[in-house]
């Protein structure tokens, strides 16, 4: 059944913008130094002819969605540009009129069979491997996010409160049904149920900032050999006392359990000797292996040596990202049942629709990284998935500066569950926030550690 309130799409504009890194960030491994904004512009109307115009911007990035290992890293990157390009056209010509999600529902499909078309092509610079899913939901998660934003500006409401039944049809058994790879149906039944049950219809006041702790980042005045003064934090120590920090991420090789172990526990000394000074008692970590273990053994070794040599450490360590290969699939043997009995451990890259939510579940996985990278309409519906059977939340980071973070500061202050927010674009990436500071002072500057998310509250995603 149609809704008054349901949009099509009008016109469709976009362009990239780019960024130099202020510091390398190491992805899996690999370095990289830039940002590529991919920023759309979308105007809506809706069924009763109220117009909007919906914006939604994310980096292209390709070494985490279309890693080294699958292609080289301009190529990947060309591969998506591209692909960004061709799916501007396909929304430019897409003529339903429906909710966001069913949109979204339209639309990704096409996607898909773009990416695989370019996949598929020969000649110079053709692919060898062909673009993952991942990278398509990557690429094209600034159209999807303008389409959110376009249908809460139209109806003069905010997106998040445009997610129940008087605005959408079709329940969430209509976009949760799949069935497991290995064939047993979702134990959940979704019938009945709508978005709105599983999001927060006002914004949560403050968020505690996940702030990112490279393994290439300094962690004290002895790693710098030369300083870049440029008015900003360069060691650790210097970071937490300027924004007051709470909860570290910590980047971790993956192949080198010694490294891994000395690493968490000199961060975690540093930081317990400035915390002290600044008279905070209580911190947090997340490890970040970005898929680069073996198998779970080294996970547990990890674990049982960081709990045998300082159980401080230890008791900090709140949860485990994705700490295997990203395909479920391939790797069966990957199960993480043990690792999740000592702590969560979070599906991050492998997370690209319903079925990988099941299967990662059915191999042990704990916990659910939300990522406003990879598309709002599929953020909310897994964020309710994860609420539904009961799993560890959490909203992760793709380096986002200004519209992006902001979008994805909002996805984290809506969804239950979700306590803290991932941004190290302030880090890696500031000059990409120039201008957003002003606009939007509580979420670009730090305060004890926060980030004030009280203020998206606008139409449409919320700024």
């Amino acid at each position: 059944m149609s809704k008054s309130t349901d949009i099509r799409i009008l016109d469709v504009h976009y362009d990239f913008e780019e960024h130099p890194y202020r510091t390398p960030l190491k992805f899996g491994g690999v370095p990289t130094d830039r940002c590529i904004l991919f920023n759309v512009q979308l105007r809506v109307q809706t069924r009763d002819g109220k117009e909007a115009t919906g914006k939604g911007s994310m980096p292209l990035g390709n070494v985490w969605a279309f890693p080294p290992r699958y292609a080289p890293f301009e190529q990947s990157l060309a591969a998506m540009k591209h692909l960004a390009e061709l799916a501007v056209s396909a929304t430019q010509d897409c003529t339903r009129c429906a909710h966001p999600l069913e949109l979204s529902e339209t639309l990704e499909p096409e996607f898909l069979r773009i990416a695989d078309e370019l996949s598929r092509e020969s000649g110079p610079g053709s692919l060898s491997y062909p673009i993952p899913k991942l990278c398509t939901l990557v690429t094209t998660s600034p159209i999807d996010a303008a389409i959110h934003d376009g249908f809460g500006k139209a109806n003069g409401i905010n997106s998040y409160n445009g997610l129940g039944e008087d605005f959408i049809s079709a329940d969430l058994s209509h976009f949760l049904s799949a069935q497991s790879p290995i064939g047993v149906l979702s134990e959940h039944d979704f019938t009945g149920k709508y978005l709105d049950e599983y999001t927060s219809r006002h914004p949560k006041r403050t968020m505690p900032l996940y702030h990112l702790v490279g393994a290439l980042d300094a962690l004290t005045d002895a790693d710098i050999a030369h300083r870049l003064n440029d008015g900003l934090p360069e060691t650790l120590p210097e970071w937490i006392a300027a924004d007051g920090l709470t909860h570290l991420k910590i980047k971790l090789n993956g192949d080198d359990l010694a490294w891994d172990v000395a690493r968490v526990l000199d961060i975690d000394k540093i930081t317990a000797e400035t915390q002290a000074k600044q008279g905070v008692s209580t911190w947090h970590y997340s490890a970040d292996f970005n898929e680069t273990c073996q198998d779970v053994e080294y996970l547990l070794a990890f674990l049982n040596r960081i709990q045998e040599e300082n159980s401080h450490a230890f008791e900090r360590l709140a949860y485990i990202e994705q700490p295997t290969d990203r395909d479920l699939k391939a790797h069966p043997e990957n199960r993480m049942h043990k690792a999740a009995e000592i702590k969560p451990v979070v599906i991050d890259e492998s997370l690209t629709d319903f079925e990988t939510f099941l299967l990662a579940r059915e191999q042990g996985y704990s916990g659910v990284a939300l990522k406003a990278c990879k598309g709002q309409s599929q953020a909310l519906l897994m964020g309710a998935a994860a609420k539904a059977y009961n799993m560890f939340l959490a909203v992760q980071d793709l380096t986002c500066p200004g519209a992006s973070f902001l979008h994805s500061a909002g996805l984290a202050a809506r969804i239950p569950g979700v306590t803290a927010i991932e941004g190290n674009a302030r880090q890696f990436c500031p000059g990409a926030n120039d201008g957003w500071r002003d606009a939007f002072p509580t979420i670009f500057n730090m305060s004890e550690g926060t980030v004030g998310t009280q203020v998206l509250t606008a139409p449409g995603l919320g700024h």
